[in-house]
This record gives C-alpha cells, structure tokens and sequence, in this order.
C-alpha cells in the first residue's frame, strides 16, 4: 500500500507557493516546520501530478539553478479542495470539543 502525502502539509505548500513563487525549497521547509527531504517529497510529488510547475530561471551554468514553483490550474483546484476538506475537518474537531465542554461544565455546575 502506497503511504499517501499528509493533506494538511501538501495544503500549506501549495498555499506558500502561491504567496511566495520565488520560495525555495529550504526557506519552504524552514517555514513549514518540515523536513527538507520531506519538502522536497512533497515537491516532488506535487509536480508528477501536475499541481506545482518548477521552472528553472538560471542559464548561467556557473550558478546555482533557481527554481520556481508555480501552480497550476489543477494546482489552484486542488487547494480549494484541501481547504474544504481541511475546514470540514476542523469543523467537525470544534462540535466534539464543544459538546466535551458541554458535559464537563455541566457537570461542574450541579
């Protein structure tokens, strides 16, 4: 079985992608509180399925390559359906808490 990337880090790569282009790979990591191989996965990853698009902006071969990532239109897609499901998610975390503070102030008050 093929271990699937965590949603919540690919959503908050591809939203640092769109504030910030120019990002690499390591300010990305250092950002997200990720590993840099883990980002570099995550990148990886995210081009093979045509969400993030990596060009190379140097052609001087004596320098480092600067990469850029851009989203796609499958890219912008995707993050609208990571924030759904990322939303959803935390909605349903905030009903469990609140109806557990519910019972525990209820409890308290007799």
């Amino acid at each position: 079985m093929v271990e699937q990337p965590p949603k919540e880090e690919v959503l908050h790569i591809i939203k640092e992608i769109e504030s910030n282009p120019v990002a690499t790979q390591r300010s990305m990591s250092q950002k997200l509180g990720i590993s840099l191989g883990k980002t570099n996965y995550l990148l990886k990853e995210l081009i093979k399925k045509g969400i993030v698009k990596a060009k190379n902006f140097s052609n001087n071969p004596k320098k480092l390559r600067t990469i850029n990532y851009m989203l796609t239109k499958k890219g912008i897609e995707e993050r609208i359906e990571l924030t759904h499901h990322f939303l959803q998610r935390k909605e349903r975390e905030y009903i469990i808490l609140k109806d557990e503070w519910e019972k525990v102030s209820s409890i308290n008050s007799k």
